[in-house]
């Protein structure tokens, strides 16, 4: 039998494609991760490189995917996080001086990805059956095939698995190069606990004024207090919430005794130190066109999201108010307690990619950190 690429859902379905990017034939080197369909029509490098994304294969519903190259501006991080990419159609054509293609980019990083799947049909399938691990495999008979199906369905669900490690800083760091500058005169400080932090968050915190020191996921509420600084910042990152009830507590600790602010996971820990609980969804958020509904305000925006797990409304205990909520599905976007100076959203007021509908919401965590 000769080589060739497939896309094998833990399900037992299967996807035909061309491979891409870093390839590696075998079943024990073949990638495996929850894959989840973003809908995304550009901005596929800051996807993949999002720390969000770790533990997890990404699926475009876009139909032409690398159309402008990659370029290091573009990162979320320090590499491709992602554990894959699924496409239809690859551009594979020139691109514009200092860039490289996103093949290249992701041979270069070491990652897989598989073209040519029908992914309209893939992406249905995913909304009737539920995100669930697949693996892009490079194989040559039968017997790998089975193999392979053998790993897959021994591979542990996202929900198992401890995904921040690869993601968050070793040690504190303060102030961080962004886009070669920091804040000179700041007017707040963040303790922000890097659960995968993406670069372009910071980016908005500098751009209000505001510094920050970068902590471990691990960081505990002594280490926190002995930064001195004016508010606890709590990051986006992969996984699942419940896996992190040591974060929890420590958010649990500090509620009241600094204002606390939080994006996507930081808003799910949140969720628990407020005494609710997370809940899986069945294929989660992915994408820059979720509307949004703001309870304090009236309107509805626009707004870049990632997620996979959503705050369980039945959970949440008296006094805890809800500050946004999906206006397709009526899910939990945000929480806020303005007597207690906490305030989370879902979603990715800093887009990268996505609208900046959202952006003003860094205002208010700004303006928190500086009343204190």
């Amino acid at each position: 039998m000769m080589q060739q690429t497939i896309l094998l859902l833990s399900d037992g379905t299967i996807f035909p494609g061309t491979g891409f990017g870093y390839l590696e034939p075998g079943v024990e080197r073949a990638p495996i991760a929850e894959i989840v369909f973003n809908t995304s029509m550009t901005g596929y490098q800051e996807i993949l490189t999002d720390p969000s994304y770790n533990g997890q294969m990404v699926l475009m519903t876009y139909p032409e995917i690398g159309n402008y190259g990659c370029e290091g501006r573009f990162c979320e991080s320090r590499g491709i996080k992602a554990s894959g990419l699924v496409v239809h159609d690859l551009y594979d054509g020139p691109v514009s001086e200092g860039r490289v293609s996103l093949s290249a980019f992701m041979e270069k990083s070491g990652i897989s990805g598989i073209q040519g799947v029908d992914t309209r049909s893939l992406t249905l399938h995913l909304r009737d059956h539920g995100s669930q691990n697949a693996m892009i495999l490079t194989y040559h008979d039968a017997k790998e095939l089975e193999l392979a199906k053998e790993r897959l369905a021994s591979f542990p669900a996202i929900t198992e698995r401890d995904l921040i490690a690869d993601v968050t800083v070793a040690e504190p760091l303060v102030d961080p190069l962004i886009d070669g500058s920091r804040p000179e005169h700041p007017l707040c400080r963040f303790a922000l606990v890097d659960f995968g932090v993406k670069r372009s968050i910071i980016r908005e915190l500098y751009q209000r004024g505001a510094a920050v020191t970068l902590l471990p996921s691990t960081a505990t509420r002594e280490e926190v207090l002995a930064t001195g600084c004016d508010a606890l910042f709590l990051s986006n990152g992969p996984g699942d919430p419940a896996l992190l009830q040591d974060a929890v507590a420590m958010v649990r600790s500090l509620i009241g005794v600094m204002p606390v602010v939080g994006i996507c996971l930081g808003h799910q820990l949140i969720t628990w130190a407020l005494g609710g609980t997370t809940v899986k969804m069945k294929f989660g958020h992915h994408g820059g066109n979720e509307p949004v509904y703001d309870h304090l305000t009236g309107r509805t925006f626009v707004t870049s999201q990632n997620h996979g797990f959503m705050s369980d409304p039945d959970s949440l205990p008296p006094g805890v108010k809800v500050w946004y909520t999906n206006a397709n599905d009526g899910s939990i976007e945000g929480l806020i307690d303005e007597k207690r100076k906490v305030a989370s959203v879902q979603f990715h007021p800093e887009a990268s990619p996505g609208p900046h509908d959202a952006a003003p919401i860094f205002d208010r965590f700004v303006q928190m950190g500086v009343a204190k």
